[in-house]
């Protein structure tokens, strides 16, 4: 996770592995945004939940899903969406990272726009913090905007493996040390 040299303070994830040319410098710099605006939705949202497990478990209960399944997301949810950020820090599992969010954006923006459509009656907002006090089309429009951002990311992910990677130098299929021999 460290850089490569024991005296480096920065974390991989955020050095990224820039490489020389300012396209690709801005493309790296694109993705970490999309990572860092990612891992700050999560973290948060996550952590707000925990906080108050009851009001979280309350809220759920009132959801239209099963009760046997409400029980288990008031831990899993905040589980999930920490195991996102986390695959998000981690360079290895960065497309895993991008694609659980992706994944988790989906659902959440299906389901706050069946509320916005009038799926349901009333319905309170499941979310923790600043989020459950969003109308929700508000909650509609920042889902739709995060959603567009993993997007984003897996764009810039694909666009950065097809420029030979984070950092490294596409390999000319050479050996490393050529031998002597002739």
């Amino acid at each position: 996770m460290w850089g490569r040299t024991p005296c480096r303070v920065i974390p991989d994830f955020l050095q990224a592995g820039f490489k020389k040319g300012s396209a690709m410098k801005k493309t790296t710099a694109h993705l970490m945004g999309v990572r860092l605006a990612l891992i700050t939705l999560w973290v948060y949202a996550a952590v707000s939940k925990w906080q108050e497990p009851e009001v979280f478990a309350a809220q759920l209960l009132l959801q239209p899903l099963p009760e046997w399944l409400t029980v288990h997301l008031v831990w899993a949810l905040p589980g999930i969406e920490l195991v996102a950020a986390t695959c998000l820090v981690v360079r290895r599992y960065l497309l895993a990272g991008l694609w659980l969010s992706l994944g988790l954006l989906l659902l959440f923006t299906g389901y706050v726009g069946l509320a916005v459509f009038g799926f349901w009656e009333a319905l309170p907002c499941a979310c923790g913090g600043v989020l459950s006090e969003l109308s929700w089309r508000e909650h509609l429009v920042f889902n739709l905007l995060f959603t567009v951002l993993a997007v984003y990311g897996l764009f810039l992910f694909v666009k950065i493996k097809r420029g030979g990677g984070f950092g490294r130098a596409p390999s000319s299929g050479g050996a490393a040390y050529p031998s002597d021999r002739r």
